[in-house]
């Protein structure tokens, strides 16, 4: 393993078994998507040599990458310590798992593999908007670990490039009306959260405000609580550009949000009926 965690992908190492995780992964989630993932989410897979029928090699997948948006998929063990992570993003690396889960693991896992980490997060690495905005998100994460603010930043991430929803204008059956839809990899690589973060009545859907996410804790064991929801993919660009200097001070003092809060001051979308979490709930004795 290199000093930047990075290791051979080792392509002719996957099993048929591998393969076929894979295949069972890619079609049912291309089966979902459509109506439920954003246009540029589309578009990216359909100009990445993306298919069912086997894991992606990387060096393929990165002529086709690194010629639209100049990024490259680099293959890592597993997790990578931040300030490895945010080196890789500062210079256009994604770094991905080179392993994938096993057939039993289909709905979750806790290690981000290779195909939450080609097919959730590499479509929207296609799109300039959002391949400026990781590579700026990885540079604003280098500086946040070295003045401690690294734990508010992260909830950027989070409720964007992980679990992020857009509007979208689509046509529906009275004309063009508006729609959310979905951008962030966690929710585009997951069966089960992809329609429960649109179409359920459960969560909350609030509209996006930088401080507020940054004061917003979230769920990594379950589906979450509330999505947040940018106007357009190109506010990204200028919540990257800002001084993040005067919001780290104001959120030296004041409070933090649960996952589930929902403030006088939001623009909500829809107020979640949290049925989800009352099913999830122990029963009482």
């Amino acid at each position: 393993m290199a000093h930047d965690y990075t290791i051979p992908q080792r392509w002719t190492h996957y099993t048929a078994q591998d393969h076929a995780v894979w295949k069972t992964l890619f079609e049912r989630q291309t089966a979902l998507l459509p109506g439920l993932a954003c246009a540029e989410f589309v578009e990216g897979m359909r100009q990445l040599p993306l298919s069912a029928e086997q894991i992606p090699d990387f060096a393929e997948l990165n002529q086709t990458l690194g010629q639209s948006t100049g990024w490259q998929v680099v293959a890592v063990p597993g997790l990578v310590p931040d300030e490895v992570f945010f080196e890789h993003l500062a210079n256009r690396r994604f770094p991905s798992g080179n392993f994938i889960r096993g057939a039993h693991q289909l709905d979750y896992l806790q290690e981000p593999d290779v195909f939450h980490d080609v097919f959730g997060h590499v479509p929207m690495l296609m799109h300039p908007v959002m391949a400026d905005f990781i590579q700026l998100y990885g540079q604003a994460g280098l500086r946040a670990q070295r003045i401690g603010k690294l734990t508010e930043l992260a909830r950027v991430y989070w409720y964007t490039v992980e679990f992020g929803l857009v509007k979208e204008q689509v046509q529906g059956e009275h004309g063009a009306e508006e729609a959310l839809r979905i951008y962030g990899a966690g929710i585009a690589s997951s069966f089960t959260e992809s329609g429960f973060s649109v179409q359920s009545p459960s969560p909350h859907r609030i509209g996006f405000d930088l401080e507020r996410v940054m004061r917003t804790r979230y769920r990594i064991d379950d589906f979450q609580e509330c999505y947040f929801v940018l106007d357009s993919l190109d506010d990204l660009l200028a919540l990257a550009r800002i001084d993040f200097d005067p919001v780290y001070e104001r959120l030296n003092s004041g409070p933090t949000f649960a996952p589930g809060d929902v403030l006088p001051g939001d623009k909500v979308f829809q107020r979640g009926d949290r049925a989800y979490l009352r099913e999830q709930a122990p029963a009482s004795v």
